[in-house]
């Protein structure tokens, strides 16, 4: 959303930025360099910023979108493995305590949220927009649940938002595979709701955030608490599920040499153990 005029900075976090456009804000990853992936201090940024917009009545809908070429390419891998002690990463505990706040307190918004994908949204970074009650891309975006390419599984709660959306097959499809998925086919199966050519993705994002800035507010908050009741009432448990899921193929010898062959960037060996 580069360029969009009318839109005003006024908040800065390390990660993050706010932008004020009118009763709309711009939520904007802002780790470019990294392709806005997902450090400790990020996801303590977001958590900030989600809840700051969250309780701010004068804020009546929330973009989420990406600084740079990319919306977010899911965790760091480099920082997460180098912080923990002797190279073991305490997956639950990172799950659990940073990343399901931040998915829980878009559900729980009382306001319309929209993702605008402006690029690859993989791992924890496709779960970030599919949190969101739209999404929309650039026809340059792709989606990837990329878990199963370093022997993880989807978290974040992707193992439920996926399938919600697209239906066992093809959610079968996207985390065995870990295969990219393009913006129109995206589009098709219903993954995402709309998309547009590049050059007219930031206007068209500005004005789907001005018109939901503009609407019915506590009508958006009501349907969002009826399809978070009929879809996410278990999210909480089915997050808690993945989470312990995922803690124990952090420690398999799979994730292991995912990480190695991530490292020193050559395709990993698996051998199921």
């Amino acid at each position: 959303m580069a360029g969009v005029s009318d839109d005003e900075l006024y908040r800065q976090y390390e990660t993050v930025n706010l932008y004020r456009r009118g009763p709309g804000v711009r939520l904007e990853l802002n780790r470019p360099e990294r392709l806005n992936a997902w450090s400790n201090q990020f996801a303590l940024d977001l958590l900030a910023a989600i809840r700051e917009v969250a309780d701010d009545p004068a804020i009546r809908a929330v973009v989420v979108t990406g600084a740079g070429r990319a919306f977010s390419s899911g965790a760091d891998l480099k920082e997460a493995t180098e912080s923990e002690d002797g190279g073991r990463l305490d997956v639950y505990r990172r799950l659990t305590e940073r990343y399901h706040p931040i998915i829980t307190g878009i559900r729980l918004m009382p306001k319309p949220v929209v993702a605008a994908v402006n690029g690859p949204a993989a791992g924890i970074g496709l779960s970030l927009a599919l949190a969101c009650d739209l999404v929309i891309a650039a026809e340059s975006a792709f989606f990837q649940l990329a878990f199963v390419n370093i022997g993880l599984v989807p978290d974040g709660g992707s193992s439920l938002l996926v399938p919600s959306r697209v239906g066992f097959a093809r959610a079968a499809e996207l985390a065995m595979l870990g295969e990219r998925l393009d913006a129109r086919t995206a589009l098709d199966w219903g993954l995402i709701n709309r998309v547009w050519p590049d050059e007219e993705f930031a206007a068209q994002t500005a004005a789907l955030l001005d018109r939901l800035a503009s609407g019915p507010t506590k009508s958006y908050a009501g349907t969002k608490r009826q399809l978070n009741r009929w879809l996410y009432e278990r999210m909480d448990d089915q997050l808690g599920f993945e989470a312990g899921i995922q803690r124990e193929m952090a420690d398999s010898g799979d994730f292991a040499e995912g990480v190695t062959a991530f490292a020193e960037k050559r395709a990993p060996r698996f051998s199921g153990t």
